[in-house]
């Protein structure tokens, strides 16, 4: 699959019907499907369509993946050993900006949603952590493996990494954050993160205004 490709993957993923497989689910798939079936219903709902919807529609989806997400862990591993360095204060507005742009690459992408139908084909736990491997059938009928890496916090199950075909989010991120750190710093990382943020809310600002005048 190509790199422009996996977003929409994990965003058929995302907003997929979980038709399948699921007799023998444990707590990590069965928690998972509920969720994405929350997705679904936000997508589904006649009150949030249309451009004019947007904002409030993907408010709603971003809430709903805080309950899947385990944005914190996800920002540890993908900092791997420059987590351990920084303050407490630094972590939190790191992890802050990873969830910002994890919503602006994938998440936004749900909304390509079409019914894609998605197979659980195994689950495995081992201690706190857990992976549901699924694979989703597109349109054209192409299978994709993906996998989702859960931790368990308390009751809890939550995604911490996707694998798409075999590609980690997390490793991709690592290897990204990993690169820009070495050559430059980590304050020239969350500099670049901040750039993005706010050429992001100048972009959504932007359409609104246009959307409003139609």
């Amino acid at each position: 699959m190509t790199r422009h490709r996996r977003p929409l993957a994990m965003a058929a993923v995302l907003g997929a019907i979980l038709v399948a497989g699921t007799a023998f689910a444990g707590p990590p798939t069965e928690q998972l499907k509920s969720e994405i079936d929350r997705v679904v219903k936000t997508l589904d709902d006649p009150n949030l369509k249309g451009d004019a919807k947007t904002v409030e529609r993907r408010s709603r989806v971003r809430f709903i993946a805080n309950d899947i997400f385990d944005w914190a862990e996800t920002a540890k591993r993908s900092l791997a050993r420059h987590w351990q360095p920084l303050s407490d204060g630094q972590r939190e507005e790191f992890v802050k900006l990873f969830g910002d742009l994890l919503e602006r690459s994938y998440i936004s992408k749900i909304e390509l949603y079409g019914g894609e139908r998605i197979l659980y084909v195994g689950e495995s736990i081992d201690g706190n952590q857990a992976a549901v491997r699924t694979k989703i059938t597109t349109k054209q009928g192409t299978d994709v493996p993906i996998e989702y890496r859960m931790i368990r916090r308390g009751d809890r199950w939550m995604v911490y990494d996707v694998v798409i075909e075999s590609v980690s989010l997390v490793s991709n991120y690592r290897t990204q954050f990993n690169k820009i750190i070495q050559t430059s710093s980590y304050q020239e990382l969350v500099k670049k993160m901040k750039t993005k943020q706010e050429e992001f809310q100048y972009e959504e600002s932007t359409r609104q205004k246009r959307t409003s005048q139609r």
